[in-house]
C-alpha cells in the first residue's frame, strides 16, 4: 500500500516535488504517476510535470495514454533545448560541444523544428526555452532565437544551471503569462477506436517522419491477439532504443 502513494522530496531550494514513476519512455508511458499529477493539483496552483525524454517519445505517450485517460489538460507545453545538444544534432563530436560553433547550431536547428511541429499536433501552446550552459556564446543562443520568432514561437533562456532558481524567474515568468491564456482542449494524435495498426502508423508518421511501418511475423501474431482478446481499443505505447 505505501507503494501507491507518492514520493514528496524537495528541490535544493525547498521546492516541493512528488516522485512517482519514472520517465522512462523507451519502455513505458515515460511519466509520473496520474496519482501524484492529481495531488499535485490538488496542492498547488501551479503543477508542472515531466514526459521523459524527446518529445516525439515521452511526450506523445503523455497526451495520448496519461492525459486522456486521466482527464488531464495541460495548459501550455516547455520544450526545453540546450546549445550543445543542438551543435551534437549538427554534427559536432560529444569532446568539442564546449566549443563555439555558430554553422553546428544551425545545422542542428531541424532537430528543435521536428519537435515544434510534433507539439503542434496536439495544438496546444508551446515556450522553447534554452537551459544555458557557461560556454554557450551570444550569437549562438540569437541563431535559436531567430529561428523561434520566424515559426511564431515564444523563446525564452533560463541560467539555473549556474544560478538555480534566481536564474530561471525570467524564464518562469513567460511560462505564467503564456500558461495563463485560454487553450482549447488538446487534440489527441488518434481516436482509440481506430485499428492497432493504423494508431501505430499515425504515431510513426506524426511524431517520428516515417514513411510506413514493415512488422515481423511475431508482430502479426501479437496484433492478432491484442484484437481478440479484446484490446484494440487501448492507446498504443511504442517501445525503441535510443538509437531507433
Amino acid at each position: 500500500s505505501d507503494a501507491l502513494k507518492p514520493n514528496l522530496v524537495q528541490t535544493l531550494e525547498g521546492v516541493p516535488a512528488l516522485i512517482h514513476g519514472g520517465p522512462f519512455a523507451n519502455i513505458a508511458h515515460g511519466c509520473n504517476s496520474v496519482v501524484a499529477t492529481r495531488t499535485a493539483l490538488h496542492l498547488a496552483d501551479w503543477v508542472i510535470t515531466e514526459a521523459g525524454f524527446g518529445f516525439d517519445l515521452g511526450a506523445e505517450k503523455f497526451f495520448d495514454i496519461k492525459c486522456r485517460n486521466a482527464q488531464l489538460d495541460p495548459s501550455l507545453v516547455v520544450l526545453v533545448a540546450t546549445i550543445r545538444a543542438l551543435k551534437m544534432h549538427g554534427g559536432r563530436k560529444k569532446t568539442e560541444l564546449a566549443k563555439p560553433d555558430s554553422s553546428s547550431v544551425k545545422a542542428g536547428l531541424p532537430n528543435l523544428e521536428k519537435h515544434i511541429e510534433s507539439i503542434g499536433h496536439f495544438e496546444k501552446p508551446t515556450v522553447v526555452v534554452l537551459n544555458r550552459f557557461g560556454t554557450d556564446t551570444e550569437e549562438e543562443i540569437d541563431i535559436v532565437r531567430q529561428r523561434c520568432a520566424e515559426l511564431g514561437i515564444v523563446f525564452a533562456t533560463s541560467d539555473h544551471h549556474a544560478h538555480g532558481g534566481e536564474g530561471a524567474m525570467e524564464f518562469a515568468k513567460i511560462v505564467v503569462e503564456n500558461a495563463s491564456k485560454p487553450t482549447s482542449r488538446f487534440k489527441p494524435l488518434y481516436d482509440l477506436s481506430q485499428p492497432v495498426k493504423d494508431k501505430i502508423l499515425t504515431v510513426a508518421k506524426k511524431m517520428y517522419g516515417a514513411s510506413h511501418v514493415i512488422y515481423s511475423k511475431v508482430a502479426e501474431r501479437d496484433i492478432a491477439d491484442i484484437e481478440r482478446l479484446g484490446y484494440s481499443d487501448l492507446p498504443v505505447c511504442i517501445a525503441k532504443t535510443q538509437s531507433s
